[in-house]
C-alpha cells in the first residue's frame, strides 16, 4: 500500500462515497463491524484534515463507535464490491458476520485500532476528535426532516482527524 496525502484522491473518494463506502469500527472490547455509508464530509478543521461520518442511533455500529477511539473508511473506487456494499447497508452486524457473509477481509490498519477492508482501493484512518448529536430543532430544511428523519432516527456525527490515507497499488 502506498501512503498519499489526505486530499490527493478527494474527487475519487467523494464520487465513490455517493455510491457507497465501508465505515469500519473496532471497539475497546475487540468487537468489529462494518457498515455501508453514502454520506460524509472531508475537509480541514482545527488545523487538521477531517472526515465526518454519520451513524444513526439504531445501527449496531453506533454501539461500537461509541466505545471506540477511531474508525476507518474503505472505498472500492474501481466499482467492485457492489453486492457487499448492498449487504452491509441492509443487514445488521447484530444478526450476521458481514465479513464472512460478503467474503471480505478486515485487516489491520497502519495507525489505528479499527481495521480496513483489504479488497478496497482507498483507505482513510481517523482518530475521533469530536462528536455531535443531531438536534432535531436545528434542522432548518423541512424537506430534510420529512425525507430523511420522518421516523426520528437521527445521526450522531463523528469527526475523525485523518491520521492515514493510502491506496492499494
Amino acid at each position: 500500500m502506498k501512503e498519499i496525502k489526505y486530499n490527493e484522491l478527494s474527487k475519487e473518494l467523494l464520487d465513490q462515497l455517493q455510491k457507497g463506502a465501508f465505515l469500519n469500527v473496532k471497539d475497546n472490547e475487540g468487537n468489529v463491524n462494518t457498515m455501508t455509508i453514502a454520506w460524509g464530509n472531508i475537509g480541514f478543521m482545527w488545523n487538521k484534515p477531517v472526515f465526518t461520518a454519520m451513524v444513526r442511533y439504531s445501527r449496531h455500529t453506533y454501539k461500537l463507535i461509541e466505545n471506540a477511539k477511531d474508525f476507518s473508511v474503505s472505498f472500492p473506487i474501481k466499482s467492485q464490491l457492489k453486492e457487499a456494499l448492498s449487504i452491509c447497508g441492509t443487514k445488521s452486524g447484530r444478526d450476521i458476520d458481514k465479513f464472512k457473509e460478503c467474503n471480505i477481509n478486515a485487516v489491520d490498519s497502519k495507525n489505528i485500532n479499527s481495521p480496513i477492508i483489504e479488497e478496497c482501493d482507498l483507505h482513510i484512518e481517523c482518530k475521533i476528535v469530536y462528536k455531535q448529536e443531531m438536534d432535531p430543532k436545528c434542522i432548518i430544511d423541512s424537506e430534510i426532516k420529512e425525507k430523511k428523519y420522518s421516523n426520528d432516527d437521527y445521526h450522531v456525527l463523528y469527526y475523525g482527524e485523518i491520521v492515514g490515507t493510502y491506496i492499494n497499488e
